[in-house]
């Protein structure tokens, strides 16, 4: 039996609804990305232009000098623009491969709390895979993240560059 056609944005929605199960995406970053899962990242606001990710202050994202982790930021940063990028590949046809080629980091302020990083991209990343679809060539995207403290200081900012590319 066939399965109905979706559009993109009933796709995307689809995949935020799923996102925004806590059960399944705990479940989904155990299996597939542990250190996410134990650092305790999560996606506390998703659209389809814009991700916020939290990474919280704690032991097992501490460093020695008694602030969050670098890795564990670029973690938190790299989601707010992946879970984007996930959304709108989602039972997309042709399927998409989705590649990290570049990450660089700017840091402004001791971070020692819970840090938000948001993404406001979406459209462009969108824009792109529309374009690795049309031309059958793979297409980038610098994504910025910013993150900021509980006090609303920008901490942080992260670019990542994704590669989106048509399956054959």
């Amino acid at each position: 039996m066939n399965s109905p056609v979706h559009t993109v944005a009933e796709n995307t929605t689809a995949f935020f609804s799923l996102i925004k199960s806590p059960v399944k995406f705990r479940l989904f970053l155990f299996q597939k990305l542990p250190a996410a899962y134990f650092s305790g990242l999560k996606v506390l606001d998703m659209q389809e232009h814009s991700c916020t990710v939290s990474v919280p202050f704690k032991w097992f994202t501490k460093n020695p000098f008694r602030s969050t982790y670098f890795a564990c930021l670029s973690m938190a940063a790299e989601m707010s623009t992946g879970v984007l990028a996930m959304a709108h590949i989602y039972k997309r046809s042709p399927k998409i491969s989705m590649l990290v080629i570049s990450v660089e980091g700017r840091f402004y302020k001791k971070t020692t709390g819970v840090t938000k990083f948001t993404c406001e991209d979406g459209l462009v990343i969108r824009e792109a895979i529309q374009e690795a679809i049309r031309s059958g060539e793979s297409q980038t995207v610098k994504a910025l993240s910013s993150g900021y403290n509980e006090s609303g200081e920008l901490v942080s900012e992260f670019w990542i560059t994704w590669s989106f590319k048509a399956k054959a």
